[in-house]
């Protein structure tokens, strides 16, 4: 098999570790060889967090290159486009819609660019864009976009809806469990 290659990109505090961590549990239980490597970069502050996962019949290192990602799940519209030269021909972006403001746009040194993701398709990039903040909220927690962006990439993935929910109670703190199962559920029927 093919080693698929994905990026896990957002700002620090969204998750995308235990998204990571998620999809590496449910990858090992599929019995592929999986590689995780995560970049935490200035996340306690709110700076970019990239995490690769890769995996097939054997993965030798865990690091995805410049114009090898199979799949980027972007936790937020421009860390999609700082990205975006990752992206394999044929791959896609699943990107949640959520705009979150960095540091130089916070202080009025600059403003959000808008039409990023016309601008990523005009490029050529699959584009697969989901409110993934609004269905977290009315699954009971903003913290839940991970897990929605999770539910949205399962529907590529070919792996039973099941088996994510089985992974997801492997990873997920029991408090937190139910809220998440209902997370997952709303952003793969969305």
């Amino acid at each position: 098999m093919k080693t698929t290659n994905i990026m896990i990109v957002g700002v620090g505090g969204q998750g995308t570790l235990l998204a990571s961590k998620l999809l590496g549990t449910l990858l090992v239980d599929e019995g592929y060889d999986v590689k995780v490597s995560e970049v935490h970069g200035m996340s306690q502050r709110g700076g970019s967090v990239v995490t690769y996962v890769r995996f097939g019949d054997k993965v030798y290192s865990p690091l995805v290159e410049e114009g090898e990602a199979d799949y980027i799940l972007a936790f937020e519209k421009l860390e999609a486009a700082r990205w975006a030269t990752c992206l394999a021909k044929g791959g896609k972006i699943i990107v949640n819609t959520q705009e979150i403001d960095p540091m130089p746009v916070i202080t009025g040194a600059a403003q959000y660019p808008s039409g990023i993701l016309d601008e990523l398709t005009a490029k050529g990039a699959d584009i697969d864009a989901i409110d993934a903040l609004s269905i977290a909220q009315k699954a009971g927690s903003a913290k839940a976009v991970n897990i929605v962006l999770l539910a949205r990439f399962a529907k590529h993935s070919g792996i039973a809806k099941e088996k994510w929910l089985a992974a997801l109670e492997k990873t997920v703190a029991p408090k937190f469990l139910e809220m998440n199962r209902q997370a997952f559920t709303m952003g793969f029927e969305a």
